[in-house]
């Protein structure tokens, strides 16, 4: 027989330990449990270096208090610590570290536009908490089969969602190519998160000349600061600058205004 091994991550621990025995009864099932994105990050980890992966992931919609609306960010590790990391969020660093996981995200209530980015970041599948537990072993079932699970009443909305969200994608890359190379690489160090000193160190320029870059990409780009020129960014898919060289600043923005 075929087992089929189940992560289950959420922060209200009598829910994953109720679901997790549940799930354990099935006779094809192995299941554990985590309480918080930096947790099943190190499941996972743990789980792939003794060389048996999770097969799938369940996880809490709410993990970690995610603000609706925020754009999904793919976990960061510092040192040998994960940040804190909402549930959207794992989604989105699971399937860029593992991409053979498969994720259904668990919901209180169905919300088109947060499962639009939930299957933007990776999800295979958004399920509602209080279905059955036939339902939801029919669903992991199917995304081993790369099948794709929704309600039918959020099919609509979530098909709206994400047509939207590709029409902003597209003309946000429109924009990002209209810069110069080296306005590319000035905007790659803003999606990092680096202060104008650090970018200048980090490029070897001087801050008065980064300054009049970050300024041309924010005009080139239509926005007015340095958090919406990096969430336009973001939407075209322009990737943080690696971090690997110079000490970043932490210091983005300070009011609205370039710092």
């Amino acid at each position: 027989m075929v087992r089929i091994r189940v992560l289950v991550v959420d922060d209200h621990r009598i829910f994953a330990e109720s679901l997790a025995a549940a799930l354990a009864a099935e006779p094809d099932v192995d299941v554990s449990a985590a309480g918080s994105g930096p947790a099943a990050l190190r499941c996972l980890e743990r789980a792939a270096s003794e060389g048996r992966r999770f097969d799938v992931l369940l996880v809490d919609a709410d993990l970690g208090g995610h603000v609706p609306g925020a754009r999904p960010a793919v976990p960061v590790r510092e040192g040998d610590e994960y940040g804190l990391v909402d549930g959207i969020s794992l989604v989105a660093g699971v399937r860029s570290g593992q991409p053979g996981v498969r994720i259904v995200v668990l919901a209180e209530k169905d919300d088109p536009r947060r499962a639009a980015l939930a299957l933007g970041a990776g999800a295979s599948g958004w399920v509602a908490k209080d279905c059955s537990l036939s339902r939801l072993l029919n669903v992991i079932r199917g995304v081993l089969r790369d099948e794709t699970h929704l309600p039918p009443a959020l099919l609509t909305g979530v098909l709206r969602e994400l047509t939207a969200a590709r029409k902003h994608r597209t003309e946000s890359e429109v924009l990002v190519e209209s810069l110069t190379p080296r306005e590319r690489e000035v905007l790659r160090c803003m999606v990092a998160g680096l202060g104008r000193k650090a970018v200048a160190e980090r490029l070897y320029l001087s801050p008065h000349t980064v300054r009049t870059h970050m300024q041309n990409v924010l005009g080139k780009l239509g926005v007015h600061s340095t958090l919406a020129a990096v969430a336009l960014a973001r939407r075209a898919g322009v990737g943080p600058a690696d971090l690997a060289g110079p000490s970043a600043g932490d210091v983005v923005e300070r009011g609205g205004q370039l710092a």
